[in-house]
C-alpha cells in the first residue's frame, strides 16, 4: 500500500530527510519514531504530497504521488497533529465538508457521515459546534475526516493527543480495528502506545533510518550483554563472591538489601547463565527468592537508538543484521544438503 524509496529533503544543504525506504502493507501498522527535529513530519509530510520532495518516490496504492497526484491523495487519509477544524461549523458541517473536498459522490455522503460518526463516537456531538468541543472530541472529529473516502492508506500523526485514558484505550482498539482494512503509518511519542499498537516499529534520527522492527525483536537486536535481576537470601559479601565465581559472568552490582534478601543484577554474555547461577547458589547454600531476566522496554531503545550512543549502537545493529544473515545462509545450505 506505501511503498517509500531513498526519499529525500534538502534545505539550504542540510539534510532533513536522508535516503529514506520504508513500506507498509494492507493490514499492517507502522509506528514512526524519532526524536524532535528527526525528521517525522517532513516525512508524513512529502508522503501526502503536502511538500515536495528534494529525491526519491512514493508511491501510494499503486499510484505515484508526483506523477498521480490525485489518485494517490484519495487513497490517503490524514490526520495532522493539530487537525485543520473550522470552529464556528457544527460536527456535521464540517465532515460534510470535508467529504465534499475529498470528492465522495453526493449520493455516498450522509452514509459515508454515519459510519465515520459511528466509528469514532460522534453521533451524539454531530449537531454541536465544533469550538464548544474539548480537546479529545476535535480530536476524535480529525480521524473522522481522515476516515471519509475510505482511504486505503491512514497516515495518523499523535492520534491520541488530548484523549483521557479512557478514550487512549477506545482510540487504540479503534486504530487496530482499522488496520483490517487500511494500511497505517503511527506517529506518537508516546512510547507505550506504538508497542501496544504496532506490528513494527520505525525509529528515524538525523533524517536517516536507524532501525525497522517488530518491537520484540529490537531488543534482540541491542543485547550486547544480558541482565539477570536476583533476590538472594545471605550475607551480601557470599552472594556477590559467589556470583563473581560463575563462568560468563561479566559484573555484578548490588542494588539494595531488604528484610535479609540482597538484590542484584548480573550481567553476562549473550549467553543464558540462570541455570549456572541456580545451581552456584544453590550449592553455597544461598536460597534464590526471586530470578527474571531484564528486557530492554521500546524506551530503552529509543534512547540508545537515538542519544550519544546512537553511532554505536547502528554499528552494533549493523553487526546482528549481518550475523543473522549468514545463520539463515548456513541454514539454507544445510536444508539444501540434506535434500
Amino acid at each position: 500500500m506505501i511503498e517509500v524509496k531513498n526519499l529525500t529533503k534538502s534545505y539550504d544543504g542540510h539534510l532533513a530527510v536522508d535516503d529514506l525506504s520504508f513500506s507498509v502493507k494492507q493490514g499492517e501498522i507502522l509506528g514512526f519514531l524519532g526524536p524532535n527535529g528527526a525528521g517525522k513530519s517532513t516525512t508524513m509530510n512529502m508522503m501526502t504530497g503536502y511538500l515536495s520532495m528534494t529525491d526519491g518516490t512514493v508511491v501510494i496504492d499503486g499510484h505515484d504521488i508526483l506523477e498521480e497526484p490525485e489518485e494517490a491523495k484519495k487513497a490517503i487519509g490524514y490526520l495532522p497533529e493539530i487537525p485543520p477544524l473550522y470552529n464556528d461549523m457544527t460536527v456535521n458541517e464540517y465532515l460534510k465538508f470535508a467529504a465534499e473536498l475529498k470528492g465522495v459522490k453526493k449520493s455516498d455522503i450522509p452514509e459515508q457521515l454515519n459510519k465515520v460518526r459511528n466509528l469514532t463516537k460522534l453521533t451524539e456531538m454531530q449537531e454541536r459546534l465544533i469550538k464548544h468541543l474539548s480537546k479529545g472530541y476535535k480530536q476524535r472529529v480529525g480521524l473522522a475526516q481522515a476516515l471519509l473516502g475510505s482511504p486505503k492508506v491512514l497516515i495518523l500523526d499523535e492520534p491520541t493527543v488530548g484523549l483521557d485514558p479512557g478514550q487512549i484505550i477506545e482510540m487504540r482498539e479503534l486504530i487496530k480495528n482499522l488496520a483490517t482494512e487500511h494500511a497505517v503509518i503511527l506517529s506518537s511519542h508516546i512510547l507505550s502506545e506504538v508497542s501496544a499498537v504496532c506490528d513494527h516499529v520505525m525509529i528515524i534520527n538525523k533524517g536517516k533510518l536507524v532501525v525497522a522492527d517488530s518491537p520484540e525483536n529490537l531488543s534482540k537486536h541491542l543485547e550486547r550483554q544480558g541482565e539477570v535481576s536476583l533476590g538472594v537470601k545471605g550475607e551480601k559479601s557470599r552472594i556477590l563472591s559467589t556470583l563473581n565465581a560463575v563462568i560468563g559472568v561479566n559484573r555484578v552490582e548490588f542494588e539494595k538489601e531488604s528484610e535479609g534478601i540482597v538484590y542484584v543484577t548480573v550481567y553476562t554474555g549473550k549467553e543464558d547463565l540462570r541455570e549456572s547461577i541456580f545451581y552456584a547458589l544453590a550449592t553455597a547454600g544461598l536460597p534464590i527468592f526471586e530470578m527474571r531476566v531484564v528486557s530492554k522496554s521500546l524506551e530503552d531503545i529509543f534512547v540508545t537508538l537515538t542519544g550519544d550512543d546512537a553511532k554505536e549502537a547502528e554499528k552494533l545493529m549493523a553487526e546482528n543484521a549481518d550475523n543473522e544473515e549468514t545463520k539463515e545462509g548456513s541454514e539454507d545450505a544445510a536444508d539444501k544438503e540434506e535434500e
